[in-house]
């Protein structure tokens, strides 16, 4: 019994990351800070496989499929579109998922909130519904603000559903949108010339999908315009941005 409870203790847990990001940054090592904190330590009791894709979703698939191959004993997502492809790959790992931004229960994750059965738990995220009010905070920081460009990936479903939110506030606050859709990343530049040639007052960037593996270029572009911005993520005030008004993601990790 004594020799079958120190192999339990010394057990080496492996954990699948799967993330939409580009690198190890401020969320990973909340992740491994975290997990310290708890007595797991990357070396000594568990091990990482650290998988990501820089907005290339279309390989977390893959990528998935791959750490379920290597048998880790949990997987952990960063992102809807890394926790769907987890889901896809295996009903019996547990996942659990941390911002995943827009609706789980729609997206067929997780049966409800509450009680989300199946092998996936973790965080949602309200980035979405928050969209009309980044524009109020927006107006409030420009309050002659009448024009405003909102930038952002049409590949990105959380992204299209943040526009919708927008265009609804824009109509209460009186606001005109000009909406400059993004779909690869040499598209940025022609996107905030755009802005400027439209006379807006301020920049609403929607920071989904490709936006976020592209934060130094966007921060250098608001830089470069002039141009008062608010993003979807706090990511982006961090590299040098304005500001923003979303949940704290490192906390979730």
């Amino acid at each position: 019994a004594a020799n079958s409870l120190y192999a339990q203790q010394t057990k080496v847990i492996r954990i699948g990351y799967l993330s939409n990001r580009s690198e190890k940054g401020a969320r990973a090592v909340a992740f491994v800070n975290g997990l310290r904190e708890h007595g797991y330590v990357e070396g000594r009791n568990i091990a990482i496989e650290w998988r990501f894709v820089a907005g290339k979703l279309d390989q977390l698939p893959n990528l998935a499929a791959e750490l379920v191959r290597l048998k880790v004993d949990i997987l952990v997502t960063a992102g809807m579109a890394a926790a769907l492809a987890a889901k896809q790959a295996t009903n019996t790992i547990p996942i659990v998922m941390a911002n995943a931004t827009g609706d789980p229960i729609r997206e067929g994750l997780v049966a409800n909130l509450a009680r989300p059965g199946g092998n996936i738990t973790g965080f949602a995220d309200a980035f979405v519904q928050l969209g009309g009010k980044r524009l109020e905070l927006l107006k409030l920081l420009v309050p002659k603000m009448s024009r405003v460009a909102i930038l952002w990936d049409s590949a990105s479903p959380p992204a299209l559903s943040e526009v919708k939110e927008v265009e609804a506030a824009a109509r209460s606050l009186g606001v005109q949108l000009q909406s400059l859709e993004v779909r690869r990343p040499d598209d940025l530049e022609s996107a905030f010339r755009a802005a400027i040639k439209g006379r807006a007052d301020a920049l609403f960037i929607a920071a989904f999908g490709l936006f976020g593996s592209l934060q130094a270029r966007v921060v250098a572009l608001e830089a470069k315009t002039r141009l008062p911005a608010i993003y979807t993520s706090a990511d982006f005030v961090i590299a040098g941005g304005l500001m923003s008004y979303a949940p704290d993601i490192s906390e979730q990790h």
